[in-house]
């Protein structure tokens, strides 16, 4: 099924499980995959390949990752030899596309991704490290873009349009305020993204900068991040409305539904869970709570990251801690030490405070009232 025509003239297909761009002509392509990935002037088509199983897991009966994609091209009715392809765990009818255009300039992306089982931060700790393997242990893509250039550019170009591309989709996913899952901090993206360059050498328009300064690297940037944004909220949700949570902003912290109860059954003595997450759930989303924990998670980003000393952030944690407590009427928490599970012990003492205040309220959004304003 034909979803889409570039303003190159080349369509898109969405066939079952995949989307494919078709070249009338040939095209100047960069790609990260390493299925015929690199720089190529050759390619006759690309393709993007959703490989779940029902289990929800990317298997494939090949030899290794490059043979699987060579099967998956002659399933296509494309000549393997001539095309390159990423694999995903992403539904293809969640893709998300987006167009700019200036003058004669047109930039299209067209992305495919999900973030929450597999984003990490750039520096996080690996999983392995066994290049003779790189094949058989490949993983497929999580966020995969393809983005279309309307305009014919050296190859240098591409690869600084790489770069722009990229730092697109890490400043989405910031402005999401994305977490790793292999640390406390925020993603960068997912440990398997890929992307694909593609420009178009029969244009009439030239162009050799592709930075921030220049008017492509603008374009780049805002089609980029808007179908980023667009292709998350399509396959898991992922969007400004879901990360308005408390629990949210501390998941890459490690504190959780799960961490809560058992601290408050430890403080309390209480058993009765289902009370417990209901109203914390209640909680989760009280626009307070949600400002203050925000506000707490960022002093010990700034922490961590060296822009603040402990001292000033242990002060003013506590004058958070002790603002929060007196607006909800509990005694404050302290910050026990200079560790940072002394920090987030005391936030979560907090919440199972906050949390042992609420009253019922049948799975609504706790009242503002709460807070003493």
């Amino acid at each position: 099924m034909k979803i889409y025509e570039l303003s190159n003239g080349d369509p898109v297909y969405r066939p079952e499980k995949s989307i494919i761009i078709r070249f009338k002509w040939p095209r100047k392509v960069l790609s990260t995959s390493i299925y015929n990935g690199g720089y190529r002037n050759d390619l006759t088509a690309v393709f993007n390949y959703d490989c779940t199983v029902p289990n929800g897991k990317c298997t494939w009966q090949a030899a290794n990752y490059e043979e699987y994609m060579r099967q998956a091209a002659v399933k296509f009715g494309l000549t393997p030899d001539t095309v390159s392809g990423m694999a995903t765990a992403a539904a293809m009818d969640n893709v998300a596309i987006h167009t700019a255009c200036y003058q004669s300039l047109q930039v299209t992306a067209l992305v495919t991704g999900g973030i929450e089982e597999n984003g990490g931060r750039v520096g996080d700790p690996a999983t392995y490290f066994e290049p003779a393997e790189r094949n058989t242990l490949y993983k497929p893509g999580t966020i995969n873009i393809f983005l279309v250039i309307d305009a014919d550019m050296p190859p240098a170009s591409l690869v600084r349009a790489l770069v722009t591309c990229t730092e697109a989709k890490t400043a989405a996913l910031q402005e999401l305020m994305a977490g790793s899952n292999y640390s406390t901090g925020l993603a960068t993206g997912s440990g398997t993204d890929q992307t694909m360059l593609i420009a178009n050498p029969h244009s009439a328009l030239y162009l050799e900068s592709a930075g921030k300064h220049a008017k492509l690297g603008e374009l780049i940037g805002c089609v980029v991040k808007q179908a980023v944004k667009e292709a998350l909220q399509r396959q898991t949700g992922l969007s400004p409305k879901l990360q308005y949570s408390s629990l949210r902003r501390l998941k890459r912290f490690g504190v959780g539904e799960e961490t809560l109860w058992t601290l408050y059954r430890q403080e309390t003595g209480d058993a009765d869970q289902v009370w417990f997450l209901q109203r914390l759930r209640c909680l989760d989303t009280n626009s307070r709570l949600v400002i203050y924990t925000s506000l707490y998670v960022h002093l010990l980003d700034q922490w961590l990251w060296g822009l603040l000393n402990p001292e000033e952030v242990r002060r003013t944690g506590q004058e958070l801690i002790e603002q929060v407590s007196s607006r909800i009427g509990v005694y404050p928490p302290q910050i026990g030490g200079e560790n940072l599970e002394d920090y987030l012990t005391a936030w979560s003492s907090l919440v199972v405070a906050a949390v042992n205040k609420t009253e019922s309220c049948d799975s609504q959004p706790a009242p503002v009232s709460l807070f003493n304003d």
